[in-house]
């Protein structure tokens, strides 16, 4: 018996393809929902109120020391008990864009932290508004140092999705481990999803670093 088939890798590839457009859905729907779960974390942890900045540290901290399954089986499994039923998917995107989230928060965190003072002490001199200070001063000088950071974040995001499979989204892990439990053959099902993995994670990383180049011509 041959260790790999390529006809069966072969045979395997439409399943695959398709967990491979949910894993990329899912990456970029949890990832958008990091952005904005990041910033309202921040935006807490960056208060002038003591009781809010604490409030804003504790989610952190809460949010990153629990493992990403336990929080995905809390909304999936726990959530129902109070009648709030998640879809798979959803369950998962929300479950991707509270965990990492977190992290997402800290890397805002560090991008305002790079700017000068100075550059603060000007904007409180000149009057600007606080949208007038962001939007024109302190966001460009901070969002390059936050690129790779956030590119980070992406990647690892769509390396974390096979834990989505836990509560049976039909990503491309998901994909690979139901054509081996049917075959008995997880040889093709599984190396093929780690190249899938592979390419997905090396074009991201790509266009992370294109991106940080354009981006680091108008500083």
């Amino acid at each position: 018996m041959e260790i790999f088939s390529w006809d069966f890798a072969l045979e395997v590839l439409p399943a695959l393809l398709r967990g491979a457009v949910v894993t990329f859905s899912a990456t970029i729907g949890g990832f958008l929902a990091s952005l904005a779960v990041g910033a309202i974390l921040c935006g807490l942890y960056r208060s002038s109120s003591r009781p809010i900045a604490l409030i804003g540290k504790s989610l952190i901290e809460i949010l990153r020391s629990t493992p990403l399954l336990i929080q995905v089986y809390f909304l999936f499994f726990v959530l129902p008990e109070v009648g709030l039923v998640l879809q798979p998917v959803t369950t998962g995107i929300i479950a991707l864009g509270l965990y990492h989230g977190a992290y997402v928060a800290e890397a805002y965190r560090a991008g305002f932290d790079s700017v000068p003072r100075g550059q603060w002490d000007a904007v409180e001199s000149l009057r600007f508004s606080r949208y007038a200070a962001l939007r024109y001063l302190i966001l460009p000088q901070a969002i390059i140092p936050l690129i790779p950071a956030l590119g980070n974040t992406f990647i690892t995001m769509l390396k974390d999705t096979p834990i989505l499979a836990a509560i049976t989204v039909p990503e491309m892990m998901f994909e690979a481990n139901d054509a081996g439990s049917q075959s008995f053959r997880y040889v093709e099902p599984i190396t093929m999803a780690a190249i899938g993995y592979l390419i997905m994670s090396a074009v991201a990383a790509g266009f992370i670093h294109l991106l940080r180049n354009h981006l680091g011509r108008f500083r």
